[in-house]
């Protein structure tokens, strides 16, 4: 246990998009990815919305993993996990609404309890379970989250009265929006966001904009974490410890596959200095070191 100064480095972002049905969360949460890694085979996206991801598999050849009912909270952990043993960067989540309104998610789970009160008390940890998951992540997390529709009668441009639709509540347990590091709220069907709740203070009481790569770009730098493998290879060859190593890996999921020989051989050189007989300062073997 020790006292450190704060420091901002390598952070994993958790990243909320929420929005009703067609206002482009799916979309959005691609683009956002993109300008995070600008390497699509190092995003995935859990679907559990009928495929829809593939429909925007012209975009590049991301990952995608079909996650079908039951979304039950462990179902989400275990494909959470496959993304992470896979060496993926970001994950997406598209959407968390089924872990708890879904088929087998956990308000069914709490009726088929038997819907009392005391029943959240088995059902609580298990939400509990697939929140820590989403924190504890390796992976830069994306989830998406439907917001219940309302309509309202505006008036267009051209002075005519019109439909439009508004998201309003989001589809989940109260409160999951204060786990991110930043919640955006798609607001229209012009795909206009806004941020409603900003840890990063890049967009918090900022006009209204449209989600892209760029703005990944920004959230990125603001975690501090390098895209470049040269940098990579540098830290990796100024690691002084076996542990110190296994962190470099650790906290760079990105670089596991593609530096793999390195981390080895870099592990084996620590590893084999450790092993080294002492020297005296002529170079010859001193057995007694305090003679």
């Amino acid at each position: 246990m020790e006292l450190k100064q704060s420091k901002r480095s390598n952070v994993k972002l958790r990243i909320g998009i929420s929005g009703a049905s067609g206002f482009g969360k799916t979309y959005s949460a691609l683009q956002l990815a993109y300008g995070m890694t600008k390497d699509w085979s190092k995003i995935a996206v859990i679907d559990t919305e009928n495929s829809s991801a593939s429909l925007y598999s012209d975009l590049g050849n991301f990952n995608v993993l079909d996650l079908s009912a039951p979304y039950s909270p462990h179902r989400y952990i275990e494909a959470i996990s496959i993304c992470e043993k896979a060496g993926i960067s970001v994950c997406i989540i598209d959407s968390v609404s089924h872990e708890w309104s879904g088929t087998g998610g956990c308000l069914q789970i709490h009726e088929q309890l038997g819907g009392r009160f005391q029943d959240w008390a088995k059902v609580t940890p298990q939400h509990q379970a697939f929140i820590d998951k989403i924190l504890q992540s390796s992976c830069h997390i994306i989830t998406t989250t439907r917001r219940k529709i309302d309509y309202s009668m505006d008036i267009g441009s051209n002075g005519r009265a019109k439909v439009v639709k508004h998201g309003t509540k989001e589809i989940t347990r109260e409160g999951f929006e204060y786990e991110l590091t930043i919640n955006f709220e798609i607001i229209n069907e012009n795909h206009l966001s806004k941020a409603s709740k900003d840890r990063t203070g890049l967009f918090m009481n900022k006009p209204e904009f449209v989600i892209n790569s760029a703005i990944g770009k920004k959230l990125i730098e603001w975690s501090g974490e390098s895209h470049s493998k040269e940098d990579i290879l540098n830290h990796i060859n100024e690691c002084l410890s076996v542990s110190e190593l296994m962190k470099l890996y650790k906290d760079n999921p990105g670089f596991q596959k593609t530096l793999n020989a390195d981390f080895i051989k870099k592990k084996e050189q620590l590893e084999n200095l450790v092993k080294q007989p002492k020297h005296s300062q002529n170079g010859t073997y001193n057995s007694n070191p305090k003679q």
